[in-house]
């Protein structure tokens, strides 16, 4: 049975890589083969081997069919973009931004004649004068004119699925609030509205408990899974010590309540006769223990991760209830099962196998051991354990593992898990102010010796993410590294580790480098890569939620890729949706040297004439002129840094924001200078820009556009595009086809990769 319901969550999990859904006729075949089973012969391996080929056919299937019934929910294309007037409750806790709010509104009713909209839509409200707004309230019942637009994200290579995350939350459109919203009472009763007010509730009278206090944002987190104050600074140190598991209510914390509830009412049962002699104990225990665990995961607003972890907790309750505790992988695997019959996106979530590895892995060192070792070596082993075999995973996901990370949770689990979380609990339950400040306490004890550790050298380990063939040596290396003691050849283990942490990269020979244009939206992040050497040129916008693209898009890019350090960072000029990222990329890859049309720390001015070489491959400022920095005529765009990367295999040109004027300029080159193969096309595709004089100049191929889906701007224009059309210039656009790639490897053929060839069924591209 628990190979069956493998292959079953497999049959799920591989739903998920599809470019599109199947054809849900093809059940029709599957009761002709579960009756054709019946009738083959007792093989020792055929009847087994097509039980398990069914059972993941019915994974995959039953996958597709929840996934065709969730994309029928869907806004109609002919109402993107226009305005609907909605009534709904809010949905879990509206979360604070810059300039307003953000928050999911669970739809009752659509107001405006003829449009349709779907069940869950995530709203911002925002203001850009000095008015505040008003603050809307988990489970408040709310009138809203909308403008929605589908979900759609930025699709990088490797990057984090933004829209697959939205689909398994079930929320099919996004868009804002035109004039912000009012109370409405036309909504249905929803215990669960009543469940998120008094979250809300909770939330106020913490904050102003703890108003001030540096760690209130983690408090908050851990009380009602609001993570929304916790500061970015905060998490780089949570990231750098591997403990951001443990700063909401995440699976661990749910667990390890349950079963410290569990052992003190199992304890206590026992000592009662009254109470043994009705229940027993450990039914009693369990049926306690499973009812915390639904308490704290209703805290959260019953969150998808905090949801896995509570059909854990059911099905181990269940098994003690019923006395069927011989087998903890029985649990496991029913645990999965309902997992994924409730929820078959899962398998799209890190946490999803994280969590469930973590758990197997324990139960795998915990076998086959003839002696049972004293606590704190059963202690050190599981922190050992769970290390060692998550890093394939976390190295694949994060592109990093911290090397802390063992030491930090060794003292963290036990503070925050066992001494926080039940003052934070109690002081969610009752209006005592100094049961939040103990709490607090614990926290910044904590957070001490979390700080200590991350300032050691080198605390987090970055390396390029793994290939599936490295992973699975891995993995198979921590199966054998993880025996016990006396078994012979474990050393093997660890020869077959040896791949996943001195991965072979990729060697661009002399002469072929690489253009990597990034999915930042409305914006421009480009990543240029030689043999040796790697450069990026802008860093892309910085988003309304107060993330930047530097952080959100091109780190995890240049670590996934094996890039720890850059060796140059060319900002064209200093509007946001270019130097955005530039502070966060200025920290995490510390260039070598730095270039800007504009005051930036540690950057020299970026003039045309400056050049160099790596690796064969020929770099060149073409723009602007030293003296144009004097010249009024010439500012903010048309002082655009623009470089040309060429070597015999081709040439490509980044352009910035460069308009008319700076166009111009550039016309006037000598065309050997200027002539590119690939063009990066001026300002998104403005109208003022991409003159049919420059683009004849610069005679390209191919012209790459860097762009937001459906940007209030209007970029690319259809002007624009007819140019590029008039001069059977190939365009290919970032809002249609993701982050794009282009090997210079063979001269005279530039080689075109876009990361939405690897499409997925629900991306609307």
């Amino acid at each position: 049975m628990r190979l069956l319901i493998l292959a079953f969550a497999l049959g799920a999990a591989v739903l998920q890589t599809r470019p599109e859904l199947p054809d849900l006729r093809w059940l029709w075949l599957l009761p002709p083969v579960l009756l054709s089973l019946g009738l083959l012969p007792n093989s020792r391996w055929l009847r087994p081997a097509l039980t398990l080929v069914l059972a993941l056919s019915a994974g995959f299937f039953y996958a597709a069919w929840r996934a065709e019934l969730r994309l029928a929910d869907e806004l109609p294309m002919a109402w993107e973009g226009r305005d609907m007037r909605l009534i709904g409750r809010v949905d879990g806790l509206p979360e604070k931004t810059p300039r307003g709010w953000r928050f999911v509104l669970r739809v009752a009713s659509v107001a405006t004649p003829g449009a349709h909209a779907p069940k869950k839509v995530q709203i911002t409200v925002s203001s850009f004068t000095d008015t505040a707004i008003a603050a809307p309230r988990g489970g408040q019942c709310l009138s809203v004119t909308a403008r929605l637009g589908r979900p759609h994200a930025s699709v990088n290579f490797g990057g984090f699925d933004y829209e697959g995350w939205l689909l398994e939350r079930a929320i099919r459109a996004q868009g804002y609030a035109v004039d912000g919203f009012s109370p409405a009472y036309a909504c249905r009763y929803n215990p669960l509205a009543l469940l998120d007010g008094w979250r809300e509730a909770v939330r106020e009278r913490l904050n102003g408990a703890l108003v001030g206090q540096p760690y209130a944002g983690v408090i908050v987190g851990l009380a009602v899974g609001d993570q929304n104050a916790i500061s970015e600074t905060q998490w780089t140190l949570f990231r750098a010590t591997g403990v951001t598991h443990l700063m909401s209510i995440s699976g661990l914390h749910v667990t390890l309540l349950a079963s410290l509830v569990f052992a003190l009412v199992n304890w206590g049962w026992r000592r009662i006769p009254l109470l043994a002699i009705r229940l027993p104990a450990r039914q009693a225990a369990s049926l306690v223990g499973f009812a915390t665990a639904l308490w704290y995961v209703a805290m959260t607003g019953f969150g998808l991760p905090a949801q896995r972890t509570l059909y854990m907790v059911g099905m181990a309750a269940a098994a003690l209830w019923l006395g069927r505790i011989d087998s903890p992988t029985r649990v496991l695997a029913a645990a999965l099962a309902l997992v994924v019959l409730i929820d078959p996106w899962a398998a799209l979530a890190p946490g999803f196998w994280l969590s469930f590895g973590a758990v197997a892995v324990l139960f795998y060192v915990g076998s086959g051991r003839l002696a049972r070792p004293a606590v704190w070596r059963q202690w050190l082993m599981a922190q050992w354990a769970v290390t060692l075999a998550l890093t394939p995973a976390l190295l694949l996901m994060f592109q990093g593992v911290s090397l802390v990370s063992p030491l930090a949770n060794a003292f963290a689990i036990p503070l925050i898990s066992l001494v926080a979380v039940p003052l934070v609990l109690a002081a969610a339950l009752l209006p005592i102010p100094w049961l939040a400040h103990l709490a607090h306490g614990v926290i910044a004890l904590t957070m001490t010796g979390l700080t200590w550790l991350a300032a050691l050298p080198q605390p987090v380990w970055h390396v390029a993410s793994p290939d599936w063939r490295v992973l699975l040596l891995a993995l198979l290396g921590t199966l054998i590294l993880l025996l016990p003691r006396g078994i012979h050849g474990r050393w093997l283990g660890a020869v077959l580790f040896l791949p996943l942490l001195f991965p072979i990269r990729e060697r661009l020979s002399p002469g072929e480098f690489r253009l990597d244009m990034l999915d930042v939206g409305q914006g421009l992040a480009l990543v240029v890569r030689t043999g040796g050497h790697a450069l990026a040129y802008d860093t892309g916008p910085r988003y309304a939620s107060g993330e930047d693209a530097g952080a959100r898009v091109a780190a995890p890019f240049l670590f996934a890729n094996g890039v720890k350090r850059l060796d140059g960072l060319v900002v064209s000029h200093e509007d946001s949706d270019h130097s955005g990222g530039a502070a966060s990329l200025l920290v995490s890859h510390d260039p070598v040297w730095r270039l800007a049309s504009y005051p930036l720390a540690g950057a020299s001015k970026c003039t045309a004439g400056q050049t160099w070489r790596w690796d064969g491959v020929d770099f060149a400022v073409l723009h602007p002129v030293a003296r144009f920095y004097d010249e009024p005529g010439f500012s903010g765009n048309d002082m655009s840094c623009v470089l040309r990367v060429s070597s015999p295999y081709g040439s490509a040109l980044l352009t910035g924001d460069i308009a008319r004027l700076g166009e111009l300029s550039l016309a006037l080159l000598p065309a050997k200078v200027l002539q590119s193969d690939v063009l990066v096309a001026p300002h998104h595709g403005s109208g003022g820009s991409s003159m049919a004089e420059f683009i004849q100049a610069v005679h390209p191929d191919t012209a790459l556009i860097s762009v937001g889906y459906r940007n209030r701007f209007g970029h690319p224009t259809p002007v624009t595009l007819g140019r590029y059309r008039a001069a059977r210039v190939r365009v290919v656009r970032t809002d249609k086809e993701g982050a794009l790639r282009i090997d210079f490897k063979v001269a005279g053929r530039v080689e075109l990769h876009a990361d939405a060839t690897e499409q997925r069924y629900w991306r609307h591209r």
